[in-house]
């Protein structure tokens, strides 16, 4: 399977929130699986950070996951940014969401969020937990 994971599983971990042990169990579980991290989640999450003042949590959530951790780095070119438009009308979308959504129908990704805005979309979305399950 392929996985894109949305910006507020990576956060899960990186804040260290309360359901940062199941992203991690899932991230080590779905191994054999591929994991796709969007532009856009990137740079919010390094916008999100820097302004945190965690600078080396940045540098180092970078390198772990995009150098050395397999994890491919995927983006909307312009000519998509229709799809993105008609994600966010068909499904009451925000930007952010719809963005994801684009990437994650141009590319056949299983999206993997806790924002449950995903589930009134076409393709929904799933959780760590209930991906666990399965594998």
């Amino acid at each position: 399977m392929k996985f894109l994971l949305d910006t507020n599983i990576w956060l899960e971990i990186l804040l260290k929130q309360k359901k940062a042990f199941g992203v991690k169990r899932f991230l080590e579980s779905a191994k054999p699986f591929s994991f796709f991290l969007t532009d856009f989640s990137f740079y919010s999450i390094g916008i999100y950070l820097l302004r945190s003042k965690k600078h080396e949590v940045f540098l180092k959530f970078s390198e772990d996951l995009l150098v050395r951790g397999g994890v491919k780095l995927i983006r909307n070119e312009m000519a998509d940014m229709i799809n993105v438009v008609k994600a966010s009308k068909s499904f009451k979308l925000d930007f952010d969401d719809a963005y994801q959504y684009a990437v994650a129908e141009k590319y056949d990704l299983t999206i993997i969020s806790f924002d449950a805005d995903f589930d009134r979309t076409a393709r929904g979305r799933e959780t760590p937990e209930k991906i666990l399950k399965t594998i």
